[in-house]
């Protein structure tokens, strides 16, 4: 009978050993995992040079301003370029996800020699992934963060309302009509930043990619909309370099009175970033009640910096 007996209900310590053992495994596992529904790694580059233990993210929107003019050598004005720079700062917000175990579980992996399951851990780290995805996209009005669908310093506009019945959205649109709307989204960034900035990346609501992917050009075309897109946008055709667009949740809705939203944006670190100084960190096993083990983890994060808000458009109306 005794020799039946879970040893863990007895000897704490022996089950804080045998879960911290096992959960350097558990996380190596959980880590290895890749989500190819969570988009944020793609759209924003992650920073975490802040450090642990900051408390808040200060950074300076700035747009540069200046001219050069004609000039006599006996003038005393020469014309000057500035930079408007604008403060902001974001508090780095500690959030928190773990997973747990019974003496039961513990006693049973131990007698039979088998590593503890992955489920409880994916999950947590599942978790933790999502919310930084929401962080990315929208930020959270709880904690006054923004993301990169609904940053107030950007600009925002409609597309036009050219389509069948005097209608904005894709789907009432014709292909030369879509293209226009696409490359006027782009040449807004490059105009506005005084030809500066070029957006190389487009983020749209899932029901326009699809239209595009799907919708030949013309009834005798081998092409699709996407197709000719890929080709025929200003910025590969200034640049030689390819497009990126992406279908991205969360934009079906995301613009003026819920309409669907297309983000135009250039994709680098000096335009926008995520503030990650510590990503999910997994810490010992505790002890929280007679017969639980728990593994805390936690994770910190300043949201999304928009530092060039002129390297960023919004246009509202493409799907209803």
């Amino acid at each position: 009978m005794y020799m039946d007996a879970n040893p863990f209900l007895t000897d704490a310590q022996g089950a804080l050993s045998f879960l911290s053992q096992q959960a350097a495994y558990v996380e190596t596992e959980v880590f290895r995992t890749k989500y190819e529904d969570i988009q944020y790694p793609q759209l924003v580059t992650i920073d975490t040079s802040a450090g642990e233990f900051s408390k808040v993210i200060e950074f300076y929107s700035m747009d540069g301003v200046g001219k050069a003019k004609w000039f006599n050598h006996l003038s005393k004005d020469v014309p000057n370029a500035d930079v408007n720079m604008t403060k902001y700062t974001h508090a780095i917000e500690m959030a928190a996800i773990g997973y747990r175990y019974t003496t039961e579980e513990l006693g049973y992996a131990s007698r039979l020699g088998i590593s503890l399951d992955t489920e409880r851990a994916s999950m947590a780290r599942r978790a933790y992934e999502e919310f930084i995805d929401d962080i990315v996209r929208v930020g959270d009005t709880d904690k006054g963060m923004t993301g990169l669908f609904n940053d107030p310093n950007v600009d925002d506009a409609l597309v036009a309302n050219d389509g069948t019945g005097s209608t904005r959205t894709w789907a009432t649109k014709t292909p030369i009509q879509i293209l226009r709307d696409v490359n006027e989204a782009l040449t807004a960034v490059y105009a506005g930043s005084g030809r500066v900035e070029m957006a190389n990346t487009i983020l749209l609501p899932t029901a326009a990619f699809t239209l595009l992917a799907t919708t030949p050009m013309s009834a005798d075309s081998n092409m699709t909309i996407l197709d000719w897109l890929m080709r025929g946008n200003v910025y590969t055709a200034t640049t030689g370099q390819p497009l990126t667009i992406r279908a991205v949740g969360g934009l079906e809705d995301a613009g003026a009175s819920g309409a669907g939203r297309m983000v135009v944006y250039r994709n680098t670190r000096d335009v926008v970033k995520l503030h990650l100084p510590v990503p999910l960190r997994f810490l010992e096993p505790m002890r929280s009640g007679p017969m639980i083990y728990e593994v805390p983890g936690y994770f910190k994060t300043g949201g999304v910096e928009i530092r060039l808000p002129g390297a960023v458009r919004y246009r509202d109306g493409i799907v209803a």
